[in-house]
């Protein structure tokens, strides 16, 4: 796991997303991932969804998974889309609320991103003089992984304690 920067407050504007939602467990299921991931990419290419200047693929978690059950654990797989983007099937649309994020860029293979996660909170949150704030944390993907390596930034919204 390397961290490729320090962590740094950053103002994130809403975002309107296309998604495929996961309900159940995840964790250590890169396949998975890999799946809805293309899916999704399959949808929106026809549709002229993938590109472009302000384009974000991210990953929204909706649960804490060290409160919720593992069958109970919903994650979705967006990209931004414009808001008036028509959805249909297993792509559904909402809105990513905007607001102060704690963001740290990782560089990860597909084993890593719990120690990852793990870190930001057992470790930097604690001595950053923030808290967490009431919604989703985020993970965004500024590249396609290269040779088995991840570049993503943590985004987790948080306001000061």
């Amino acid at each position: 796991m390397e961290l490729n920067k320090s962590v740094g407050i950053q103002e994130f504007p809403k975002m309107t997303v296309a998604y495929i939602r996961h309900i159940g467990a995840y964790k250590g299921n890169s396949g998975l991932f890999e799946s809805i991931w293309n899916r999704l990419f399959a949808w929106a290419g026809p549709r002229g969804l993938i590109g472009g200047e302000n384009f974000k693929s991210l990953v929204v978690y909706h649960d804490d998974p060290d409160v919720t059950e593992d069958d109970k654990l919903r994650i979705s797989i967006c990209i931004t889309v414009p808001p008036d983007t028509k959805v249909d099937g297993e792509v559904g649309k909402m809105e990513v609320d905007g607001g102060s994020y704690a963001v740290g860029r990782f560089e990860l293979d597909d084993t890593q991103f719990t120690e990852a996660w793990s870190w930001f909170y057992g470790q930097w949150l604690p001595a950053s003089g923030y808290q967490c704030d009431d919604k989703p944390c985020l993970e965004m993907y500024p590249e396609e992984p290269k040779n088995g390596k991840f570049i993503v930034d943590i985004c987790v919204p948080v306001k000061p304690l």
